[in-house]
């Protein structure tokens, strides 16, 4: 199973790229919010790697940055969810706004991805919204954890595979931001961890 690449940059279209990488060219799909973060036509790339095999196919589904792929698998659990329909859902909204609309129950957000109609929304959030923030899980639960929308934040952050210390330090920086909307929250949060 291929994890991760770097490469150059030799072909773009509107759903992938071909990198690269010493000698050999791999074609990735890509989804676009992915794909708008990676350099132009002949510029060096470093892509995390999702390996969708099946008994006639292997296809490299590729993302600029861990977080973009574990929501990408985490859309893959969905029933009834597959890359092709996971790849339009992130092409229109990254990880950490993916997260919020679905801790929020935002059905419309999802809606605007291609193939995703209102019974595949409400899946969606039926499915992930303890995942990302929307039950009672331990984080939240501890004496003297964050509450509200911080909580939340918290809560994604560790469903997306960081450790509850280092969410929790991630949202200390966030105090008195509360009110701001939870996808900026989010992507703050994840912009502080990968620093």
């Amino acid at each position: 199973m291929i994890g991760r690449l770097e490469g150059v940059v030799v072909e773009r279209s509107p759903d992938g790229v071909v990198l690269d990488v010493g000698g050999v060219g791999y074609e990735l799909l890509v989804p676009g919010t992915s794909l708008a973060r990676l350099p132009p036509k002949g510029g060096r790339a470093v892509l995390v790697v999702h390996t969708a095999v099946r008994e006639d196919d292997i296809t490299l589904y590729g993302f600029a940055a861990p977080e973009e792929r574990h929501a990408f698998r985490m859309l893959l659990k969905v029933s009834q969810i597959g890359p092709k329909v996971a790849c339009a859902i992130l092409s229109g909204l990254d990880a950490a706004e993916l997260g919020a609309a679905i801790a929020r129950g935002d059905n419309a957000r999802l809606r605007a991805a291609p193939g995703v109609g209102k019974k595949t929304a409400e899946r969606i959030v039926l499915e992930l919204k303890e995942k990302f923030g929307g039950g009672e899980g331990p984080v939240g639960t501890r004496p003297g954890a964050a509450k509200g929308p911080l909580a939340q934040v918290v809560s994604a952050l560790v469903h997306m595979g960081y450790r509850p210390g280092e969410a929790e330090r991630a949202v200390k920086e966030l105090e008195g931001r509360e009110t701001e909307p939870l996808e900026a929250l989010l992507r703050d949060a994840l912009r502080f961890l990968s620093e």
